[in-house]
């Protein structure tokens, strides 16, 4: 498999919504597994190593990991949304399959995701703020 050769195609394709959309999704889906690998590792060192676990924690709160949570929580609702509406129009609404209904549904989900998302990211911004002294 060529990946230069995949990623090049992945680029020029130009299917609009549902390209954005298959994009995000994986981004979202690979920025959560990633995350959920570094939370697994950094808990299991809480038992073997506890002044490496509290280095870690001291480290997340930080002002570019408390970004980096900011951008996980849109990811995972995103992602969840996402394949809800993934599977809701494979198994549900097959017979609607249209282009201007897919770009509808592919907007509709990115609403939804934002609006879901927004206040979890002005909690989270504002502690952002507050760790700045703004």
């Amino acid at each position: 498999m060529n990946v230069k050769a995949t990623m090049t195609n992945l680029v020029k394709y130009r299917g609009l919504e549902g390209q954005w959309s298959f994009i995000l999704h994986r981004l979202t889906g690979l920025g959560v597994l990633a995350f959920l690998i570094f939370h697994v590792l950094d808990t299991s060192t809480v038992f073997f190593f506890p002044s490496l676990y509290a280095d870690a924690i001291g480290l997340y709160r930080t002002v570019p990991f408390m970004i980096g949570e900011i951008f996980l929580v849109f990811s995972v609702i995103y992602h969840g949304v996402n394949g809800a509406r993934i599977a809701i129009l494979d198994l549900y609404l097959v017979k609607n399959w249209e282009i201007k209904f897919q770009r509808n549904s592919v907007l509709w989900t990115l609403v939804i995701a934002i609006v879901l998302w927004l206040p979890a990211a002005f909690v989270m911004g504002r502690n952002v703020l507050e760790k700045l002294g703004i």
